[in-house]
């Protein structure tokens, strides 16, 4: 009997197991969001996009050629993983606003879990899942077991989107972490990222013994098949660097004409303003909130 047919029973069973929580999550946002839209604070229509893009990107990483493919290419396990544990969760995290939020934040266990966005957890929790699960044991568990395998993908996701809720997340950031905190911030990330894709590009040690079969399906070797692993794991970091430091630059020029902007403005009107308060405001995200503010203080003052 062909042990394909096994493997193909397992995915499917795998991909429900998968796929109801995507779908759930799915249709609460959306039930949230059309409760937003009949408020002052809706959902923006760019961050509704981006949100069902994740979900999008997730469904696909698991229902195209790629997820099947995953089963049989070491390469193409690495493509569905970057997809799901790094693409996939920045887009869920770029949808996500403070007031879409805040009915989960009300749940007391929720709540207590905001801890673990702080960049000094979630950077190691990211870091530190990502490498035990490439560890060969527990990454052969997740290929043999579908539990196991589920598991692998949720904490991806998971970390993910905790990892990238310190840049992009609405919830509150610790007074330190500025934009030179964000820049060092991303470096860790993607050197980490790219230690273990080097680890994969170079190595002459096959790791996952589970790939040493496609000579004669794909006619490639597992080394092969794993350094092409490392080289798109290497490549997809390059990329998204490079656009986080083209985002963080814009994000610096903004903030810094922003500022400048709101002491000018204080100054001509003769109201009291601090350079650390309204960096502090703009860096928030509160710098129109600061503009309103000045303009009725100056109102109130009258001409000087």
């Amino acid at each position: 009997m062909s042990s394909q047919v096994p493997i193909a029973a397992l995915l499917s069973r795998e991909n429900v197991i998968q796929l109801v929580p995507t779908v759930v999550l799915g249709s609460l946002y959306a039930r949230r969001a059309r409760t937003l839209a009949r408020s002052t604070h809706p959902v923006p229509a760019w961050r509704q996009a981006c949100f069902y893009g994740g979900l999008a990107t997730i469904l696909f990483a698991l229902l195209s050629p790629i997820g099947e493919l995953s089963d049989e290419l070491l390469y193409m396990h690495m493509v569905e993983h970057l997809m799901m544990g790094e693409i996939a969760s920045l887009l869920i995290v770029l949808g996500l606003t403070g007031p879409l939020l805040a009915p989960v934040l009300r749940i007391s266990f929720f709540d207590r879990l905001r801890v673990l966005s702080n960049p000094l957890i979630a950077f190691p929790l990211w870091a530190i899942d990502m490498y035990v699960w490439h560890l060969p044991f527990f990454y052969q568990a997740a290929l043999n077991h579908l539990a196991v395998h589920a598991l692998q993908h949720t904490m991806f996701i998971a970390f993910g989107i905790n990892m990238w809720l310190c840049l992009f997340g609405p919830l509150p950031k610790p007074q330190w972490f500025g934009n030179l905190g964000k820049l060092f911030y991303i470096i860790a990330v993607r050197l980490t990222g790219g230690v273990l894709g080097n680890i994969f590009l170079w190595s002459g040690t096959v790791f996952y013994p589970f790939y040493k079969h496609p000579d004669s399906v794909h006619h490639i070797s597992a080394l092969t098949d794993q350094r092409m692993a490392g080289g798109i794991m290497m490549t997809e970091e390059s990329i998204l660097t490079l656009c986080l430091f083209c985002w963080l630059f814009l994000r610096a020029a903004s903030e810094s004409e922003q500022r400048q902007e709101l002491l000018d403005f204080a100054q001509d009107h003769g109201v009291e303003l601090s350079d650390e308060r309204a960096a502090r405001a703009v860096a928030a995200g509160m710098g129109d909130q600061l503009r309103r503010r000045l303009e009725q203080s100056a109102r109130v003052a009258g001409p000087s």
